[in-house]
């Protein structure tokens, strides 16, 4: 099933700016919303469709993320479980476009917010994905309460001032504005009897193990998305998403480009004009590789599928060897006249003779 390109959705360009991006799944939002397409699969799949885009679209960092890694930058993307955690995620937007506000309809849920952790994972562990177990401290649901604030047996009570509203209205000249109740703190309850086990707050801190799975070939600066396990929501919002952020530690072997690794390779000048066969370290196993003869110092030698992995795919990156021809720095007599009598063969001299004098050479300096 091909993956939705969220610009598509909405039915706009990839260079969108924020108001048309807004304007756009307003008036999708209108068109396929629930009560005006009542018993409607196809609909319903729309409306959530077009909130997934705009989910990912209306945030600068998320869609920067899709505009160049596409679904795999936002972890497969956004979505919702339901059409409530839209109305919730979305309530600005479902208040303008339906005419109504909190104040009239008393406090809305609202979605928990997001929580980050910071994750320093070995190379080993991003070449191979790892499931890593998190000590997390997080603000969970009171379970005296049940998340109502209020002591078990006694009641919440609407508050009086506001009617339930939040907020009330004070008069300055020709204009009425609306401000938090001090009475309920703009909540639109009064509990008359706190939970002594949360003080009233209706959220305790408690640490909870997490089990992440990091996928193969991550690098620094991937998020992984656990959902439903950030803050608690709010009156019966959903919970935030939890962003587990990696940095992957350095090799002392390789050093890393995008999914392609680079290893240096030194020989000898021998070993460059002859050719000669090496091993190097690979990231399961040793890896064989025949240097050609007359091999450059800088040169690049490309041994495909040995890098490291695409997160979610079987393509690996490449072994990219730079090859490092070393030159001697003390040479003996003997080796000196070698020298000598190989610079005087010249270029014109049959290729079997420079191999001959090359072979004299690596004997003397102790490489054959």
């Amino acid at each position: 099933m091909m993956e939705l390109d969220y610009y598509e959705v909405l039915g706009v360009s990839r260079s969108a700016g924020d108001d048309e991006i807004k304007k756009a799944y307003r008036k999708l939002a209108l068109k396929y919303h629930p009560d005006h397409n009542p018993g409607d699969p196809e609909a319903e799949q729309n409306f959530k469709r077009a909130a997934e885009a705009y989910d990912i679209l209306r945030d600068p960092d998320k869609r920067a993320r899709y505009d160049r890694f596409g679904h795999a930058g936002v972890n497969g993307g956004g979505g919702f479980g339901s059409n409530e955690d839209i109305f919730a995620h979305f309530s600005d937007i479902f208040g303008d476009l339906f005419g109504f506000s909190a104040a009239s309809r008393g406090p809305r849920p609202m979605a928990g917010s997001d929580l980050r952790y910071n994750l320093t994972i070995s190379f080993s562990q991003a070449a191979t994905g790892d499931e890593i177990t998190l000590s997390l401290p997080k603000h969970v649901t009171c379970s005296e309460c049940k998340g109502s604030g209020a002591a078990p047996g006694s009641k919440v009570e609407t508050c009086r001032q506001c009617n339930g509203t939040g907020q009330v209205r004070r008069s300055q000249g020709f204009f009425q504005i609306a401000m938090p109740c001090n009475t309920c703190q703009g909540t639109g309850r009064v509990i008359t009897k706190p939970c002594a086990k949360c003080k009233g707050e209706g959220i305790v801190t408690d640490t909870r193990e997490l089990v992440v799975r990091v996928p193969a070939g991550v690098d620094t600066g991937t998020r992984l998305r656990v959902r439903g396990e950030g803050e608690p929501g709010v009156h019966g919002g959903p919970p935030g998403d939890l962003y587990v952020v990696l940095t992957v530690e350095l090799d002392k072997r390789w050093r890393r480009q995008g999914q392609d690794l680079v290893f240096t390779q030194e020989v000898s000048f021998v070993q460059a004009a002859l050719g000669h066969r090496v091993e190097i370290p690979g990231l399961e196993k040793p890896i064989p590789l025949d240097v050609p003869k007359g091999v450059q110092s800088g040169a690049v030698l490309r041994v495909p599928g040995e890098g490291m992995p695409y997160p979610g795919r079987r393509q690996r990156g490449d072994m990219l060897v730079e090859v490092r021809v070393l030159t001697p720095t003390r040479l003996s007599d003997r080796q000196v006249e070698l020298l000598r009598e190989f610079e005087a063969a010249g270029e014109q001299t049959p290729l079997q003779k420079v191999k001959k004098a090359a072979k004299k050479i690596s004997k003397a300096m102790g490489l054959d």
